[in-house]
Order: C-alpha cells, then sequence, then structure tokens
C-alpha cells in the first residue's frame, strides 16, 4: 500500500505559519504533536489517554466511607 502525497499551501500569518490540511488527511481529536526529522515535518494525533492512566492520575481520596451491610444471599435453587 502506498502512502499518499499531497502539495498543501503554506499561509504565513502574523502568529506564524499555517498549513491546510485536506480531507483525506484530517487528523482526529483537537491536539497534535509537531516535530522535525531532519528537514522534515512530522504531525502526529495526540493519543487519547486510557482509562487506566486518567484513573492513575487522580489524586488518592480522603473519605471515610461508611460500612456497607452485605448480608449472605439466600439459596436458590435452580
Amino acid at each position: 500500500m502506498g502512502d499518499l502525497t499531497v502539495r498543501v499551501r503554506l499561509v504565513r500569518t502574523p502568529e506564524g505559519q499555517r498549513l491546510d490540511i485536506p480531507p483525506g488527511f484530517m487528523l482526529g481529536g483537537d491536539e497534535a504533536i509537531l516535530r522535525t526529522e531532519g528537514d522534515r515535518l512530522v504531525v502526529e494525533p495526540v493519543a487519547a489517554r486510557s482509562l487506566l492512566a486518567v484513573l492513575g492520575s487522580l489524586e488518592h481520596l480522603d473519605e471515610d466511607w461508611p460500612e456497607i451491610a452485605d448480608p449472605q444471599p439466600d439459596d436458590v435453587r435452580l
């Protein structure tokens, strides 16, 4: 499978430079990582954090939780 290639226009703005990304190349999400590899400019989507990573970043809850009655269930005949 070959890589897609397209020529795009670079637009200078007072804040820097803008690259218009055509529909076939659009990235998902709201953020990207921009880096250089030699004379190449590489744009990569920021991967969504996993639920495990989000939970691991939360602060410890210092709460006193009430005891919850958890009686043994009644026998069930199937």
